[in-house]
């Protein structure tokens, strides 16, 4: 693989430096470099700001406004807004849903759904998971029932992101009970809106309500928001998982957590030296750094392979799984870094609310929190466990 950049692309890499640096908020630019919560707001205002340039969608078709963009482009693209500390994308409506709808919806689908999307009018949440429906997935409950125009649903969603924020779901529904599990579930397009659906949070080890239980009684679903043919939602979900397992690889981001990491490391002094000059420390960040590398080409791979036609397959497992492991193992040694400053993390840290006397410097308060916070990405998208089982099923005929 040629690993060098052409002038075109170097361009286009100062193009994207640029216009993160001129149109992204300075409060939301702090939050994300610092590790504090961010709000709907930080979310959105990026969104739209490039959703004005035109750059809302990278990995969609340009006749549905997407970008075009060639693979490089695209990676360019996630480097140099991770780097320019930008809030990563909300992925339910612009890296999930909306494929599934570009692939499979009607056009009455994409004419309502894609242009709401692109512009962040619609966020959308993921009705997945249930209660003893996690890893396994396809033993789901809720039911749709379809009475005339419409699909009567009830039943119970739980670990929903930021469904608290959200205008529209996308939801799994049993729609045949008798058949196989995998064969009588249904994809279907929910407002959040409708009478019948009641959205209860959790709180987190972190003290954040980030993820919800969301109810269905007798909640009534326009016919037309099915997404595909009934009992097929499926195989709309395995195809959704690729896009979101690709994405959880989150390189970009962890090269910033990297740098982070060694500022941190600089700062902080063991034996009136700085913690980086440590040289089992210095190991530790360096065998990362290697880990990551290695990441990246295997996912400059796969992205060649997607803009040649081949959407992501199994390999988004190794993606998901390699991706999520190095984002841990960065998280603890951050938390390592600054000590005992990471003991006594409180909520209030995070929402820049903290009226003593600080504990430490200003960039340990957050580290505790967002280690915890990040134990889940090894259990989201599918756990790293399943998928093992489906590597050894798919690629090793295990």
């Amino acid at each position: 693989m040629d690993l060098t950049y052409t002038k075109q692309e170097e361009a286009f890499r100062q193009e994207v430096r640029t216009f993160v640096r001129d149109n992204l908020a300075e409060s939301t630019r702090r939050r994300v470099a610092n590790g504090l919560r961010l709000g709907k707001h930080d979310y959105v205002g990026w969104q739209q700001a490039l959703y004005r340039k035109g750059w809302a969608a990278p990995n969609w078709p340009a006749a549905y406004g997407g970008t075009g963009w060639a693979p490089v482009q695209h990676w360019i693209f996630e480097e140099e807004t991770a780097r320019g500390c930008a809030p990563p994308i909300i992925a339910f409506g612009l890296n999930m849903v909306g494929p599934v709808i570009i692939q499979f919806g009607s056009e009455m689908q994409k004419k309502r759904f894609l242009p709401r999307i692109l512009s962040s009018e619609d966020w959308w949440c993921q009705g997945f998971s249930e209660p003893g429906s996690g890893s396994d997935l396809a033993s789901l409950k809720t039911r749709a029932v379809r009475d005339g125009d419409h699909f009567v649903i009830n039943g119970q969603k739980t670990w929903t992101t930021l469904a608290q924020h959200a205008d529209m779901m996308f939801c799994l529904v049993r729609t045949d009970p008798a058949a196989k599990k995998q064969e009588g579930i249904s994809f279907i397009l929910i407002d959040m809106k409708t009478p019948g659906i009641t959205v209860r949070p959790i709180y987190l080890i972190d003290g954040e309500p980030e993820v919800n239980e969301v109810f269905f009684d007798d909640v009534r679903v326009p016919a037309e928001n099915l997404v595909g043919q009934v009992n097929k939602g499926w195989d709309y979900a395995k195809f959704l998982l690729g896009y979101e397992r690709t994405g959880i690889a989150g390189v970009g981001r962890s090269k910033q957590q990297l740098r982070r990491l060694k500022d941190i490391a600089g700062a902080e002094r063991v034996d009136g030296q700085p913690l980086i000059e440590d040289s089992r420390f210095r190991e530790r960040i360096a065998s990362l750094e290697i880990e990551l590398l290695a990441l990246e080409m295997t996912n400059l791979r796969i992205l060649t392979a997607e803009r040649n036609g081949k959407p992501p397959g199994v390999e988004a497992s190794m993606l998901k799984i390699k991706g999520t492991e190095i984002q841990q193992a960065i998280t603890e040694l951050l938390l390592e870094a600054i000590g005992p400053y990471g003991m006594p993390f409180e909520q209030q840290a995070l929402h820049e609310g903290w009226n003593d006397e600080p504990i430490g410097p200003d960039y340990a308060a957050p580290i505790a929190a967002g280690y915890f916070n990040w134990r889940k990405v090894s259990i989201f998208g599918g756990s790293n466990e399943i998928q093992r089982n489906i590597l050894a099923k798919m690629m090793l005929g295990l």
